[in-house]
């Protein structure tokens, strides 16, 4: 479905607005603010368009922290992920190509609840749980963020549970999730395209988001190290949370 810029409503902006600005300062030092932009674009858009919508937004965050994390990614991690992710991206372009709108949009707040749990679960537990060496855990959550990341653009918890299942230090966690995220954000564009979900309506729609974007992932470098993370996450996942019950509700 198309839209174009003159068929929003100021409170349809609002929410666009920002989740913008949350999906830029997600990218740059705040992991799990994205997830709050989810649910509340997808609650305006029809859910469908609202994943073509928040892709490029997602590759223009995904550009600044890369340029300022690119150091830092641990590539073995990656290597061992991506090849996994790219099989559930394509069996996430499959299930997408014969759901409805109607179908998906509670699917995406069952999602985000479901990992929202897992995340809250592993954070609690990361701290006594052994770094796994076992294949299962590349391979089974390689594809979990591939399979969401193509339904719903959801894949930061499921990345989140990897990185910290490694035990990755604060800039390299980044990184690598920086990496990981164009990567695979790239390789999405063309079957987005191919159904239609992005074009050039909502191209227009990004290109007025994309200074907000750019202002949080500035705003994310600089308050990175600033802002009590634990407080923020805990606000984060509680707002995620309730945008997930909206679209299910």
């Amino acid at each position: 479905m198309n839209f174009d810029l003159h068929t929003l409503s100021l409170a349809q902006w609002a929410v666009l607005a920002a989740g913008a600005f949350f999906l830029g300062l997600s990218k740059t030092g705040l992991p799990g603010a994205g997830i709050l932009a989810i649910p509340f674009i997808a609650a305006v858009i029809p859910a469908k368009a609202s994943t073509g919508l928040v892709l490029p937004m997602l590759i223009v965050g995904d550009l600044f922290a890369v340029a300022w994390y690119r150091r830092h990614a641990v590539w073995s991690h990656l290597i061992r992920l991506l090849p996994y992710a790219i099989l559930g991206i394509l069996i996430g372009w499959k299930i997408m190509s014969r759901i409805t709108d109607a179908q998906l949009r509670p699917l995406i707040g069952i999602i985000i609840l479901v990992l929202l749990g897992l995340h809250v679960w592993r954070s609690r537990s990361a701290a006594e749980a052994p770094v796994p060496k076992s294949h299962w855990v590349p391979a089974s959550l390689g594809l979990g963020a591939g399979i969401t990341t193509m339904l719903a653009n959801a894949a930061g918890p499921i990345m989140t549970i990897y990185l910290m299942t490694m035990r990755l230090p604060k800039a390299a966690f980044i990184g690598t999730g920086a990496w990981y995220f164009l990567i695979v954000n790239v390789l999405k564009v063309p079957l987005s395209a191919q159904m239609g979900l992005i074009n050039p309506a909502s191209l227009k729609i990004n290109l007025a988001l994309c200074p907000l974007i750019i202002l949080g992932a500035l705003l994310g470098i600089r308050i990175a190290n600033r802002l009590p993370e634990k407080l923020f996450g805990r606000f984060v996942l509680a707002l995620a949370a309730l945008g997930a019950l909206k679209l299910i509700l």
